[in-house]
């Protein structure tokens, strides 16, 4: 089978991405769950470049990786320096790595524009640099800049840069798709060009996402004979980002069986693109296909009963592979089969003419209509699948609530109340307690009067509290006056779970979605006990 290695430059090219910030702790923590996913090559900067660089190339010496080699990156001499005295090649061979990277200018505008040298005086740079740093290092790669570009404007040129790369000692070229503009039918013509004229020279690629190819750009180099794939987790990195691996990877592992990281290895895909948008603090893009939340999920009913019966009607591969899972929706689309298959996920067995399952696909409906979104709160949906089935969640039942949120001239800050009044096992409990905004006061009242009767309340966070308008949901009047859903996520000890509630009132949306919060807790709790 043939092999191609997987080069990531998340830590380097992908922190180049807006919003996108990674400390040296975070980029060492990156460093090793790439090396747990089967990762050859890991770019991790550029050192002396800036001081979050300088102290992980510092660091990372005192850790060790069992799959990966460490790179580190930078740029050809100064054309007023040899590389001798040049700092730039100083830094990379004082960060002590097994490979290093370095680019070049293959774009004659660029060597004449940006690098401001003749075009004779840039392919010394580039031999001069290459030769050293072979000389001193195991492996070193050479990024021809702007490759595609500057093949398209200087076709002799470009290929000049290459052989001058090439006979200096460079054990790989990558080519590069610096500006994300070629078409995938060019880069095929180019890279044969680049074999007819090096034949024997192992080349890469590294390609940019601004045509939104460059995943296709850098599959179609493989198949063209490139031995190295260059990317980053999540597509992350300037502009419109790079190649992302998480698609790159299992494209030519599943589709054209090709080695990368190894089927076992594929299996930590999902879990490795999670870390690293988790540990770069942005959230993770649902629908990007492999590891996407969305990227196995099913909401028609038509596509529902026919995965039911054989899943590759309705999927390119098994989610699995990828350490994935499938997912069935609910919403007014639903037919019976995605009742059937969330009921059977949740561990209930419904037979397709049970009378549950009808009056549960017309309160959804009807629910929906509203601006429910059973989807994204498969708490409450096991909460109104229990209600359906004629289970009675006799916790506890609302009698009053109320919330003054006020604030004077001198007040820092609003000042928050809410009162609570229920029925609790036959007892009336009426609470007051103050929060930080009204949905912590009412949950703290709330919990206040029942932690009495289910001390394991105490265990109960609210994790995280989210908004949305609703701009078409019935009665809708628009404006201030539109309905809102409100999203809880809540957790204990042993799960998380999340919970909604719709009202054209954010306090009222806020309190369906508290009290399903704890009726779930409380429900679970009940479950567990039973199974004990």
């Amino acid at each position: 089978m043939r092999k191609v290695s997987i080069y990531d430059t998340t830590l380097r090219d992908g922190a180049q991405a807006e919003e996108l910030n990674l400390t040296t702790e975070d980029k060492i923590r990156i460093a090793h769950k790439l090396d747990e996913l089967g990762i050859h090559y890991i770019e991790a900067g550029w050192p002396g470049s800036n001081p979050t660089d300088k102290r992980f190339f510092e660091d990372i010496k005192k850790h060790t990786f069992e799959n990966a080699k460490l790179a580190a990156f930078g740029s050809t001499h100064f054309a007023k320096k040899t590389p001798e005295n040049d700092p730039n090649l100083a830094a990379l061979l004082e960060a002590e790595t097994p490979v290093i990277t370095i680019f070049g200018k293959s774009w004659d505008l660029h060597a004449t524009i940006a690098l401001g040298v003749p075009l004779e005086r840039n392919l010394e740079l580039i031999g001069n640099s290459v030769r050293y740093i072979k000389e001193r290092t195991d492996e070193v790669f050479f990024d021809a800049e702007h490759f595609f570009d500057g093949y398209i404007n200087n076709a002799d040129y470009a290929l000049e840069v290459l052989r001058t790369a090439y006979e200096a000692g460079a054990d790989k070229l990558i080519l590069c798709d610096t500006n994300g503009g070629t078409m995938p039918h060019r880069l095929s013509e180019i890279i044969e060009a680049v074999k007819e004229t090096l034949p024997d020279a192992e080349f890469g690629i590294h390609t940019h996402n601004d045509s939104e190819l460059a995943v296709a750009n850098a599959v179609e180099a493989v198949r063209m004979g490139a031995s190295q794939v260059q990317g980053t987790i999540n597509g992350y990195g300037e502009r419109c980002g790079n190649a992302n691996l998480c698609s790159v990877i299992p494209n030519l592992e599943l589709k054209m069986d090709i080695e990368t990281i190894g089927r076992e290895n594929l299996k930590r895909l999902l879990v490795t693109s999670h870390f690293v948008s988790e540990t770069a603090n942005l959230r993770p893009f649902m629908r990007q296909p492999y590891v996407g939340a969305s990227a196995f999920a099913h909401k028609g009913g038509i596509h529902v009963s026919a995965i039911l019966k054989d899943s590759k009607t309705y999927e390119h591969i098994t989610p699995e592979s990828v350490g994935n899972e499938q997912r069935v929706l609910l919403s007014d689309q639903a037919g019976k089969s995605n009742i059937l298959f969330k009921a059977k996920e949740l561990g209930y067995e419904l037979g397709k003419d049970d009378p549950t399952v009808d009056r549960l696909l017309k309160e959804l409906k009807l629910k929906e209509s509203m601006g429910y979104e059973y989807s994204v709160a498969d708490a409450s949906f096991e909460l109104i699948l229990q209600q359906a089935m004629g289970k009675e969640l006799n916790y506890f039942s609302f009698k009053n609530f109320f919330v003054v949120d006020a604030k004077r001239e001198e007040d820092p800050e609003p000042f928050t109340e809410a009162t609570v009044i229920l029925d609790v096992k036959g007892q009336q409990e009426h609470t007051a307690a103050t929060g930080m905004g009204p949905v912590n006061a009412l949950d703290r009242a709330l919990r206040k009067g029942l932690e009495r009767f289910y001390p394991k309340l105490k265990e109960v966070r609210l994790l995280d509290f989210k908004v949305r308008v609703l701009s078409g949901a019935v009665r809708d009047t628009g404006g201030t006056a539109s309905f809102v859903r409100v999203l809880i996520e809540t957790g204990d000890k042993n799960e998380r779970w999340t919970t909604m509630g719709v009202s054209h009132n954010i306090i009222e949306a806020s309190w369906q979605a508290v009290v399903d919060a704890i009726n779930y807790k409380l429900f679970r709790d009940d479950v567990r006990a039973s199974q004990a």
